[in-house]
């Protein structure tokens, strides 16, 4: 095995564990006179985090089941809601039909991209997508983990919504409902 081989086989090993480790995670029990950090804090309340705003999304590509790819940074022009998620993943596959809706409501002023972290790349996401029978979400695969490197985040679901020139606004780490109130009003800072 070459040494590139390997490294990537540790890579992919890396994030696999990082990312197995993150999804529906729950608060930790805070040690007496600990709490815990406000990226938690953030993360797992489900509210809508702004440090990371202004951002420049990720110029990674993604790859559909057929094989054909799209770089994430091509989105812009368009305000982007950029999901991660994975099948094995229960909140991610809780929130997959709001994020079908979200998109059918907004139509062409917001691009939702929802981008798979599953390991067994279209073997997982196309019987998904399949059955849950979407209308209006596209099956992205990112198969190398980059994405959540580049979002700093190890936790899925996560969220991002960046604006028409591709800078972060905010973003969602865990489960959210994504049907109610509040996430239209967080949605018209990027869309007109």
């Amino acid at each position: 095995m070459s040494f590139l081989s390997s490294f990537r086989l540790s890579f992919t090993c890396v994030a696999l564990a990082l990312v197995l480790a993150g999804c529906d995670r729950q608060a930790p029990e805070a040690a007496q006179g600990e709490g815990a950090s406000a990226e938690d804090k953030a993360g797992l309340a489900g509210i809508f985090d702004r440090s990371h705003a202004g951002d420049l999304m990720p110029a990674i590509e993604v790859v559909d089941p057929d094989g054909e790819t799209f770089n994430l940074a091509a989105a812009q022009g368009t305000p982007v809601l950029l999901n991660l998620w994975a099948t094995w993943c229960a909140p991610c596959v809780k929130e997959m039909p709001q994020l079908d809706d979200l998109a059918g409501e907004y139509g062409d002023s917001l691009r939702v991209v929802t981008v798979s972290q599953d390991m067994g790349g279209a073997e997982k996401v196309r019987p998904f997508f399949a059955s849950m029978g979407f209308d209006h979400l596209e099956p992205w695969m990112e198969p190398d983990l980059e994405l959540g490197f580049a979002l700093e985040s190890q936790s899925l679901p996560t969220t991002v919504l960046y604006d028409a020139s591709g800078r972060e606004v905010w973003r969602v780490v865990g489960e959210h409902d994504w049907s109610g109130a509040d996430v239209r009003e967080a949605i018209a800072e990027a869309v007109d």
